[in-house]
């Protein structure tokens, strides 16, 4: 029989013994470099950059919990994209995010191990970054801009809408975009479109006017502008100087037709940010770029402006109206 004294130091024990909880583990916080191309306060920015969180947000990450960002803005300043490079790798991230194919370049040249995941760049195995679209081969992956053909594209468009066009100018800044991947797609499509080509690169708003001043001076021209960082940055001047000159044009993006200008075709640049997340998350999780393909485009947006085109005195094709996505008024 067990005596009343032993179960009575029993039950004290039970009670003296401490209650030990299991130390709270802490989430290790992974930290991510962005480098945009363009300035803090565009509003392409912005939209991007809140798809990026968004869809980083949605895959588990919290910049409150386990996640940190290093944001930098290269404001469409072509001779600063290598120092931010540098100062950002720096920082010795686990991934960076990059907008462009003169910002990726900046950043691979500073290291060849940080995995960067690349947005808006149309030209990866041209322009070096990549060994390929299906085995990237290095420390660099992404999504793709555009395909090759985009411009031929866009030059046939042109003449839907207006048929009469016999020039096309093209505009961009070499520097931030890589322009002869532009022009060969033009060049192989402006025979069958009886178009002969202008090609103008562009470094500043002042080449724009001296470049569009001197190729409005002759009948029956168009404008093609191509993806850069200078023509994004100085939209404003490119839409009213289309309109001031009456050239029919296309642009690379939506936001210009937003804006006034009078056509686009393009990738949707916001969706490009948030399914660049998805690729950051799996290399924070342990995936390597090299394994992982460039994606190319799933869809194109068609947006047309009805008021600029009857501002320049064009009928809009009913097979063009047909196909447009958007439609502004």
């Amino acid at each position: 029989m067990i005596s009343r004294r032993r179960v009575l130091l029993s039950g004290a024990a039970l009670v003296l013994v401490p209650c030990v909880a299991p130390a709270q583990q802490v989430e290790r916080v992974r930290r991510v470099g962005v480098l945009m191309h363009n300035a803090e306060e565009d509003p392409e920015a912005k939209a991007e950059l809140a798809a990026f969180r968004q869809g980083l947000t949605q895959l588990g990450w919290s910049e409150d919990r386990n996640i940190r960002l290093d944001i930098r803005y290269a404001a469409d300043r072509p001779e600063q994209y290598q120092t931010l490079a540098r100062n950002l790798v720096a920082l010795r991230p686990d991934a960076i995010f990059a907008y462009t194919t003169p910002i990726t370049a900046a950043l691979q040249r500073e290291s060849r191990t940080i995995p960067i995941v690349f947005a808006e760049v149309s030209d990866p195995v041209g322009s070096g970054l990549v060994a390929s679209l299906a085995r990237p081969g290095g420390n660099v992956t992404g999504l793709l801009l555009y395909e090759q053909g985009i411009t031929g594209k866009w030059a046939a468009m042109l003449k839907e809408i207006a048929p009469h066009l016999r020039r096309a100018v093209l505009l961009a800044d070499p520097r931030t975009t890589p322009y002869e991947y532009f022009l060969r797609s033009a060049a192989t499509a402006a025979p069958s479109l009886a178009l002969d080509l202008v090609p103008s690169p562009v470094e500043s708003a002042a080449d724009i006017e001296r470049v569009l001043g001197a190729f409005a001076g002759a009948p029956n021209g168009g404008l093609l502008v191509l993806p850069s960082g200078t023509t994004s940055l100085h939209r404003d001047l490119l839409i009213a100087l289309a309109a001031r000159y009456r050239l029919p044009a296309v642009y690379p993006f939506r936001f210009y037709v937003k804006a006034g200008g009078l056509m686009s075709y393009s990738t949707d640049l916001v969706d490009q940010s948030r399914q660049a997340a998805s690729y950051v998350d799996r290399i924070l999780r342990g995936a390597s770029p090299t394994n992982l393909p460039v994606q190319t485009p799933l869809k194109y947006v068609t947006t047309v402006n009805v008021k600029t085109a009857k501002t320049l005195g064009l009928a809009i094709p009913p097979s063009l109206l047909l196909r447009a996505d958007e439609v502004i008024d």
